[in-house]
């Protein structure tokens, strides 16, 4: 990584206009390369794109996927050809060494959700995707996009807000994202090097300018409110706190602890929370109570474990990170044994990953949902959260009595699968599947399944269970007394939305 001081952004908007006529786009690079070395970029391998870029020549796309992905000098003639290269010098895009040019910062281009064409900048190496993948490990190192911020980009929700705050902002991906939809950004981190990045991202990509403060956790902001708070926090659970982008200096998992417990005095009536995390599976306790725990009064939450590691595992993960495996063997057993110890002190047995969710709420009781979802997603999934919450809404508003009042209809690509030994009469159960969303599947009884395939929204729940009794021949009132709750759970992971304007 070099130290030496960063570009300006003052003629940004210039080079933005010559990347975009040279086609230095994300749809650009996929044609230039193709699938298969495009998609070898992202784990680091560099060998097909530098291939592919000398097929295509020495045209502008090659030389800019040289200069600024690969980090390759280009002759300054054909810089010159793909940019206004006096002003990238000066501006301290491209350094020059005799008649070749290199780039001082990566830029990697980035397709926003509407199509845009954005740029990610971050420190040479260490754009995912870039030419060293994220290789360099100096302790105030800038990382562009990697699958952490590409997953609180897609969970976030994406409705227009007055303030929104990028917490930890790094090279700035989560708050070019809010400044497509909030009036007014800020963006903090405890590394001054990492908002002059942010600067550049923005600047780049052509988005609006935001607020750039210096500091860890809330302390920049002081007692400011905001619609939305985005965080992909330093949650790394180290020995120590050796690398600023990943460690965040507190002890176990303490930092993403008080980034919850702390971001509910800074949410507006209604606003949301965003974050990801790593917490700890404690020897005797139960992980649900822990990070339940964390939840800050007058909040809604929906918190989900989306991976769980031994310490092993773990350990193993962010040394790798680090590139510790490849020094000195008696260094890396070190390490290890610093981790480790760490963990054994802490009675650590198991590190969780997931998401975080708050909603600020006047609710007198507030709906925690905490629970392990390791399967496929389909993203992005702001809609879903929002959906998460608004079906939180109408249960806690609605006792069982006015639940089989309610009428409902069966989500959108939700398949009905019957699992048995084949040329039974009857299925040993049925699977309810989501095609869409989080993609859950849930087993119902009978009644369950002929229920959730009648709902239309034109009978009331529990018109349709006296129909299904008297084809039963079961007790009306015997089937109404046991069918809310699976009601509840039906509606709560999605699999049934209540009609709109039904009243309370």
């Amino acid at each position: 990584m070099s130290t030496t001081s960063l570009p300006t952004p003052e003629r940004a908007a210039e080079l933005r206009t010559a990347l975009l006529a040279a086609g230095f786009t994300a749809d650009g690079l996929l044609d230039l390369l193709g699938a298969p070395a495009y998609a070898a970029l992202a784990r680091s391998e560099t060998v097909p794109a530098l291939r592919a870029t000398r097929s295509g020549g020495d045209g502008p796309l090659p030389s800019l996927v040289r200069l600024f992905l690969l980090q390759e000098p280009v002759a300054y003639a054909h810089a010159a050809a793909a940019l206004p290269v006096e002003a990238a010098l000066a501006d301290g895009w491209l350094r020059r060494d005799a008649d070749e040019v290199r780039a001082t910062v990566d830029v990697r281009p980035y397709g926003g959700p509407d199509g845009e064409d954005w740029f990610i900048v971050s420190d040479l190496g260490c754009a995912v995707g870039g030419a060293g993948g994220i290789g360099s490990r100096e302790e105030g190192v800038v990382l562009g996009v990697g699958g952490a911020s590409t997953t609180l980009a897609g969970i976030t929700v994406r409705i227009p807000v007055g303030s929104a705050l990028d917490l930890g902002t790094g090279s700035g991906i989560q708050a070019l994202h809010a400044a497509q939809h909030a009036t007014r950004v800020t963006a903090t981190d405890v590394n001054p090097r990492a908002l002059e990045f942010t600067r550049l991202t923005l600047a780049l990509s052509g988005a609006p300018e935001a607020e750039l403060l210096t500091g860890s956790l809330f302390e920049p902001v002081g007692a400011a409110t905001y619609d939305l708070i985005v965080s992909n926090p330093p949650f790394v659970i180290s020995p120590g706190a050796r690398l600023t982008y990943r460690d965040g200096g507190m002890g176990g998992d303490d930092l993403c602890r008080t980034l919850v417990q702390e971001a509910g005095a800074h949410l507006n009536a209604g606003g949301y929370a965003q974050f990801l995390g790593n917490w700890q599976h404690v020897d005797g306790e139960d992980w649900h109570d822990r990070v339940r725990s964390w939840v800050p009064r007058g909040c809604d939450a929906w918190i989900v474990q989306r991976d769980v590691q031994d310490v092993t595992q773990y350990a193993e993960l962010w040394l790798r990170d680090a590139g510790d495996h490849r020094t000195d063997p008696a260094e890396y057993a070190r390490r290890y044994e610093d981790w480790l110890d760490e963990f054994e002190s802490r009675k650590t047995k198991a590190v969780g990953f997931g998401w975080i969710t708050l909603r600020r709420t006047d609710a007198a009781e507030p709906s925690i949902v905490v629970e392990e979802w390791p399967h496929s997603v389909e993203q992005p999934l702001g809609e879903a959260v929002l959906a998460h919450f608004a079906r939180q809404d109408y249960l806690r508003e609605h006792d069982d009595a006015s639940l089989l009042e309610g009428r409902f209809v069966l989500a959108a690509e939700v398949v009905q699968e019957q699992v048995g030994a084949p040329g039974a009469e009857d299925p040993e159960h049925v699977v309810l599947r989501q095609n869409r969303g989080m993609r859950r599947a849930t087993k119902v009884d009978t009644v369950g399944a002929g229920f959730a395939g009648v709902c239309d929204g034109s009978l009331s729940a529990g018109r349709i269970l006296d129909a299904i009794a008297q084809l039963m021949q079961e007790d009306p009132v015997v089937l109404r007394d046991r069918t809310p709750e699976a009601i509840r759970m039906l509606v709560e992971q999605g699999f049934l939305e209540p009609v709109a304007g039904q009243g309370r």
